[in-house]
């Protein structure tokens, strides 16, 4: 059932799998299938993970997803590449091809549904310049109000030569969202212990956060760029467990920016905003706590095995955050 209340609802983790987008990327595909055995899979690279069936569900079919989202409660939803099509770490030529593709894509599905669908623009991180090219016309020419980018890029994401990507951000007034991917992007996890008891989703997709903003927040980022929003999935991972670790250890080593040694690991850490897609009510009000509710924002992962059972009085009450990171208001 929706909130108790009633009240609006806004989802900024939503992911969609666009057919028009299948084989786009050379011979890393991506591509559905069904293998010998009867059993779907996905395959991205040289990688095929399974049981793993897209055709049929929420997250092809449009008109399920919306019958999906009146019954949770949703009333706009933000949809983002599926993870598992990042492409951070394949040759530019394909990945800047699959990424025009389904940028195009992207713009069409939301703009057949506007008012109740949004979309977030992929891009060719390897090639820093592509990615200013197609973020400028994803934006500008085909109106997607976000960029979506993966947390594993072929360098750190404090590397000077992000700064020029950073900027467009702020210049284009967007904010960014970072996800991570289930696994290394060609070959399957970069850590083979992983692959069992599906640890590239439930232990991988943490780490990746955890270390994605531990860059953000130590390697200056956000001191060089203090007008970027930018949104880490599943509450930045395992960080608020870890903040004590990291104020800590930050306190005594000379590799802690300015801001960190005077204000704290914290203080520069609330200037992220979190995806409060995060299992367990006590790992729930932990984050809140610890980064504030004003910096958090309603997810669900919709239809992944994770998808809350319907929006809540919390979901809506995070709204206005929503509503302010993505310039609706």
């Amino acid at each position: 059932m929706p909130n108790a209340n009633g009240d609006k609802v806004i989802d900024l983790h939503a992911h969609v799998v666009l057919e028009e987008g299948f084989g786009q990327a050379g011979e890393y595909g991506p591509e559905p299938g069904i293998d010998a055995e009867g059993v779907p899979y996905f395959r991205f690279g040289g990688y095929s993970m399974k049981p793993m069936a897209y055709p049929g569900t929420i997250f092809m079919d449009v008109d399920l997803r919306l019958e999906a989202m009146e019954k949770h409660g949703i009333d706009l939803q933000l949809l983002s590449p599926n993870p598992l099509t990042m492409f951070h770490h394949i040759p530019a030529k394909d990945a800047i091809n699959f990424c025009q593709v389904q940028n195009d894509a992207m713009a069409n599905l939301v703009g057949q549904h506007q008012g109740v669908l949004m979309g977030a623009a992929c891009l060719p991180m390897q090639d820093i310049d592509a990615s200013l090219t197609e973020m400028d016309r994803a934006v500008k020419e085909l109106g997607l109000p976000a960029i979506h980018i993966g947390t594993n890029l072929p360098f750190n994401l404090d590397d000077p030569r992000l700064d020029d990507f950073y900027a467009r951000i702020v210049e284009l007034d967007v904010p960014l969202f970072m996800h991570p991917a289930s696994s290394g992007g060609l070959s399957g996890p970069d850590d083979p212990r992983l692959e069992r008891f599906d640890m590239t989703i439930v232990l991988g997709y943490a780490y990746e956060e955890t270390v994605a903003t531990s860059q953000l927040v130590l390697g200056g980022v956000l001191d060089r760029h203090p007008d970027i929003d930018i949104c880490i999935s599943h509450g930045g991972g395992a960080m608020a467990f870890l903040i004590p670790r990291f104020e800590g250890m930050a306190a005594i080593r000379d590799w802690a920016p300015d801001s960190v040694k005077e204000h704290g690991f914290l203080h520069v850490l609330k200037k992220l905003w979190f995806d409060a897609h995060v299992h367990g009510a006590e790992q729930n009000q932990m984050m809140v706590d610890l980064v504030g509710a004003d910096r958090c924002v309603y997810g669900t992962n919709f239809g992944g095995w994770d998808t809350p059972s319907a929006a809540d009085d919390f979901a809506a009450s995070l709204t206005p955050n929503a509503e302010k990171l993505m310039r609706l208001t």
